[in-house]
């Protein structure tokens, strides 16, 4: 049985998401504060946390930074805030989802079951890849090129670094849209093209021997590294 770990802070909102989550299955563990949080974490990592923003002691923003520092743990960010600022603030932050509030509990439930059905993208403890000039850190998430951080929106990011662990294979649109936006999404999978085009405009000075990103039409994409 895996756990989640609900971290809030208001006793209304986190009874609902404890009965909804045991009633699907999990076990679960609650922290009210930041503080506590991560006391429990570090006593027994779970296999997702649903992490409030307003926090007592701790705001989640730094609970989801310190978690970042040792942890791939998948986190699913809660707050009343619906700005893309904070969105992009939580996502550039690490975070696997982003839900305000108010919320389905349902929705919330099937939220996290979509982002445990996705293949890890990080693991635990430093791991780089090395593509020639193009250096990518799977847990830091970030992106250098000769020596320069590159900067790119967040799904982009994602989509490169799941690319990133699966060199050389070539992946549908639909299979991106599984792994990476998740199966909730009910867009274009023209939103898949659209990030490729980014992210080769952002990779744009990676010399073309050492790899590139490759379309295969009628197949899809992979992020092809010379041998």
């Amino acid at each position: 049985m895996k756990t989640i770990m609900v971290v809030e802070d208001e006793p209304a909102i986190a009874r609902v998401l404890v009965a909804y989550l045991r009633k699907a299955g999990f076990e679960v563990k609650l922290a009210v504060d930041g503080r506590q949080a991560l006391e429990l974490f570090s006593m027994e990592p779970p296999a997702l946390i649903l992490l409030d923003v307003m926090l007592p002691h701790i705001a989640g923003w730094e609970v989801l930074r310190r978690i970042r520092e040792a942890s791939s743990c998948p986190v699913i960010m809660l707050t009343a805030r619906d700005g893309i600022d904070d969105r992009l603030s939580g996502l550039n932050g690490g975070a696997d989802d982003y839900m305000p509030k108010p919320f389905i509990p349902e929705e919330v439930v099937a939220r996290v079951q979509a982002v445990l059905r996705r293949p890890s993208q990080w693991t635990d403890g430093v791991r780089q890849c090395r593509f020639g000039r193009l250096s990518i850190d799977l847990l830091s998430q970030r992106v250098s090129l000769n020596g320069a951080e590159v900067t790119m929106l967040p799904r982009d990011l994602a989509v490169l670094l799941f690319l990133a662990e699966r060199p050389n294979r070539t992946f549908t649109r639909d299979q991106l849209i599984e792994y990476v936006w998740g199966s909730d999404y009910e867009g274009s999978d023209r939103a898949v093209d659209l990030s490729i085009k980014r992210l080769r405009q952002a990779l744009s000075h990676w010399p073309a021997e050492e790899g590139e990103i490759r379309t295969f039409r009628g197949t899809g994409y992979q992020l092809w590294i010379e041998s």
